[in-house]
């Protein structure tokens, strides 16, 4: 467990490194792509409720899929941190988004949540993933304590150019569904 521990912390500075020196045209481009294949999946046009995190820089970007879901009237959620868990908070608009513990933008109001298992699709991000659904999230355990009901509807958005053969897990560490990449 601890030799798991240290190799996904070694391998996490290695790609955030890596992430931060990617070209900004390229995260664009990148990202436009993999959000297009995102809303021409079929697991998307018959979802009535999305789970999307918001995009920092240099992640993949959510912010065409967001806008989407909620012009096509679906139930969006995005996630809201608390000390030890990540809630997904219902939003009807993005206008009601301030930033959060870590900065990130999270709902005002947080009073209509959904656990992962009620939710049809969930878009996760990364630092890192291999094809066969490994993630390398941040090491804060959010979205793996989230996902403990393995929900079978996980999609894991992650850069070509992070991409990996293999991804070091511990038990705990929940396998996505699905890794899109342009």
């Amino acid at each position: 467990m601890l030799r798991t521990d240290l190799a996904k912390k070694k391998l996490r500075q290695t790609m955030l490194k890596l992430q931060r020196s990617l070209r900004s045209d390229y995260v664009n481009a990148a990202s436009g792509r993999i959000q297009q294949q995102v809303l021409a999946s079929p697991q998307y046009h018959r979802a009535r409720s999305l789970f999307t995190y918001i995009s920092m820089p240099q992640e993949v970007s959510t912010d065409l899929i967001l806008q989407r879901a909620l012009a096509d009237g679906k139930q969006v959620y995005v996630p809201r941190c608390t000390d030890d868990e990540m809630l997904a908070v219902r939003i009807r608009d993005l206008d009601h988004l301030r930033p959060g513990k870590y900065g990130i933008p999270e709902p005002i109001n947080h009073s209509e949540t959904a656990a992962a298992d009620e939710l049809d699709l969930i878009l996760v991000p990364c630092v890192s993933a291999s094809a066969d659904g490994k993630r390398l999230g941040h090491g804060a355990g959010y979205y793996d304590r989230f996902l403990q009901a393995k929900p079978h509807n996980t999609f894991c958005l992650c850069f070509r150019e992070m991409l990996l053969p293999d991804i070091p897990v511990a038990a705990h560490d929940i396998h996505m569904a699905f890794v899109i990449s342009e």
